[in-house]
């Protein structure tokens, strides 16, 4: 596990190595290990530059988003193929790309459970999900399937619009008892995405989904939704926040979603909203910055040493230095806030937006598992005397997640192929000092 945020000076740990004192005594020091579990529908997004009747062919509608079928996407993917149209394929999905982040930064197991195709074919979509997800994200769960995975095609006119074409495949048709009940025994988080729960009637997707949180639930594992796009919630609003509310203890969004939960525009008082559903919220806001929301027991909680904000919840960071908590396990529960502005004001020139939140959740998943693995190895810590949700404050929570989220917006894909660069001399207060 390499723990979140970047040290002033290195330090040699052996923490894979007997510890001197055991192996004195005879005995041997076997580190705990940790890792993050999410489901998905495993799916690759394909972007090729195509002529306008390109678009007349297929019957696609300009500038529009469109569910396809198996056969046209089929044809569609071979035309693009043939003819060299293809710019990009990259593997997607929030929690694919989650889960890839996670292990970018962490350098540590994460777990995909989803579906894949069972034959494979170098060069086609399905070997490129597979090149482009980190060698520490574990596969060996997935469920073989005959028919293909999602795919999701963006296809560039000469004019720069963009159309999208959506074929779904076999990404739904995860089994029940393709859920693997030992992965939650060490796991840290389930992570989830509200797709999940928005199939068609006779797919398997949301009773394997419902299956998954009840083993995590079992096993004291916090389960985190992130809900996706505004229109899964408006479509569902009271279920939402019924589910959130007996099943999930963090939740991530943007202000969209934010908005379409809670009724809230200001993603301040949506946030607090939130809290009447969830333990713990994590909300982008685009040029905004990033909100952290949480709970704290009074006897724990830390005053921040930054100037108090103003706001909708005036001075509404003054716990911001607390570490969260689950709200049942509080004894006199306190909610605490922070914000951040984007980092060094957002990039000068976006690449890419798409991805950026799930970046922002991998920091604080990172956490949440450097969390876990500390308590387990170094039970005797000043940092486990509540069982606390993150290793970290709300604080550098929010400074983490709003670093990551930087690295996506100024790249052209939605996954980290390398971790945080070196801190610059304004950043280089130690992480975990709080």
């Amino acid at each position: 596990m390499k723990f979140p945020g970047q040290r002033k000076s290195k330090h040699y740990f052996p923490v894979l190595a007997r510890d001197p004192l055991l192996n004195r005594a005879g005995l041997e020091s076997v580190p705990f290990r940790t890792h993050v579990v999410g489901i998905d529908q495993t799916l690759v997004d394909i972007e090729a530059h195509v002529p306008d009747d390109f678009l007349a062919r297929y019957r696609l509608p300009k500038g529009q988003s469109v569910v396809v079928d198996n056969d046209v996407a089929h044809a569609l993917y071979e035309e693009l193929k043939s003819r060299l149209l293809v710019t990009h394929e990259f593997a997607g999905g929030t929690i694919g790309n989650t889960l890839h982040n996670y292990s970018v930064l962490a350098d540590d197991t994460s777990i995909l459970v989803g579906v894949m195709c069972r034959d494979i074919r170098i060069g086609s979509y399905a070997y490129r999900y597979l090149c482009n997800t980190s060698s520490r994200v574990n596969l060996e769960h997935l469920q073989a399937v005959d028919g293909p995975i999602g795919r999701c095609f963006a296809l560039i006119t000469p004019d720069s619009e963009r159309t999208f074409a959506v074929n779904a495949g076999d990404m739904n048709q995860l089994r029940p008892d393709s859920i693997p009940a030992s992965v939650f025994d060490s796991a840290s988080a389930l992570v989830l995405t509200a797709y999940l729960m928005r199939c068609k009637q006779d797919d398997p997707m949301p009773a394997s989904t419902m299956v998954a949180v009840d083993l995590a639930r079992k096993a004291g594992v916090p389960v985190v939704l992130t809900l996706g796009t505004r229109h899964v919630i408006e479509d569902r609003k009271e279920f939402w926040r019924a589910f959130i509310s007996e099943h999930v203890d963090v939740v991530a969004m943007n202000e969209d979603e934010a908005h379409a939960l809670t009724g809230e525009s200001d993603p301040l008082l949506a946030i607090d909203r939130a809290l009447e559903w969830a333990d713990l919220v994590l909300c982008t806001a685009g040029p905004i910055g990033l909100y952290m929301a949480g709970y704290c027991d009074e006897s724990v909680r830390r005053a921040t040493k930054r100037p108090l904000l103003p706001g909708a919840i005036p001075e509404f960071n003054r716990w911001e230095f607390s570490r969260p908590m689950r709200r049942a396990e509080c004894r006199s529960p306190t909610r605490i806030y922070s914000h951040i502005s984007p980092y060094m004001g957002g990039p000068e020139r976006i690449n890419n937006t798409n991805g950026a939140g799930d970046g922002a959740l991998s920091a604080l998943l990172h956490d949440m598992a450097a969390n876990r693995y500390h308590r387990a190895n170094v039970p005797g810590s000043a940092k486990h005397v509540r069982n606390f949700l993150t290793y970290s404050s709300l604080s550098q929570v929010c400074k983490y997640a709003n670093r990551v989220s930087y690295e996506v917006l100024v790249q052209d894909q939605p996954r980290l192929f390398r971790g945080l660069p070196e801190r610059e001399d304004s950043l280089e207060e130690v992480y975990w000092s709080r």
